[in-house]
């Protein structure tokens, strides 16, 4: 299968990406993961996205879904992926599908982790990390700023969710409960793609 998992900061994605992968027999691939290999390996791709990184720019689209597309290329993803972290963007879906055409294959589902503001802002601003034996809150996870991380998400990444509804691909998953529970959900939609979970 070729799955997209969608879905705000603090939803779960990270988690669910790698539960869900296992259990369908496909990597999970997320960006991040992509743009530290190409980095690393000092791939033409990673030096130019580097050179936007260190500049504090967003790496551009095409650099993005140049090294995306590579990685969907690559022998382990030829029976299927979950793609975490990508697209964020309508722009980038549609480079996506662009993609995936050009290597013979289309997306089979859209899953979005569905979860209420507040109860994001709760999770992420909870988060605390070990700092010289003491639990401190991570700058990003203050509430004001995971405010502002949702307003992003809210702008740039929520319109895809209409973008793949409107392809029949969506299916949105109550993404609260344990993560047995939220995955159950997916695995089930799963079965059914194109359907939201009212459950």
């Amino acid at each position: 299968m070729r799955v997209v998992l969608l879905g705000p900061p603090g939803a779960g994605k990270g988690t669910q990406a790698q539960v869900i992968a296992g259990r369908l027999g496909v990597p999970a691939i997320s960006t991040g993961d992509i743009f530290r290999a190409n980095v690393s390996g000092q791939t033409e791709l990673g030096k130019q996205a580097k050179s936007y990184m260190d500049a504090g720019d967003l790496v551009p689209d095409e650099i993005t879904v140049a090294m995306v597309k590579d990685r969907l290329a690559e022998t382990d993803a030829k029976g299927g992926f979950l793609l975490d972290g990508f697209p964020r963007t309508i722009a980038q879906g549609e480079q996506l599908r662009g993609s995936l055409q050009e290597l013979g294959h289309h997306l089979d589902c859209v899953l979005e982790l569905v979860v209420d503001e507040d109860e994001l802002v709760r999770r992420l601003s909870g988060r605390r990390m070990l700092v010289d034996g003491e639990w401190v809150q991570r700058d990003d996870d203050k509430p004001e700023t995971v405010r502002h991380r949702l307003e992003v998400y809210r702008e740039q990444t929520a319109p895809l969710s209409g973008f793949y509804a409107s392809e029949g691909l969506l299916a949105q998953i109550d993404a609260i409960g344990s993560i047995e529970e939220v995955t159950a959900r997916a695995m089930a939609a799963l079965e059914r793609p194109g359907q939201s979970d009212d459950s």
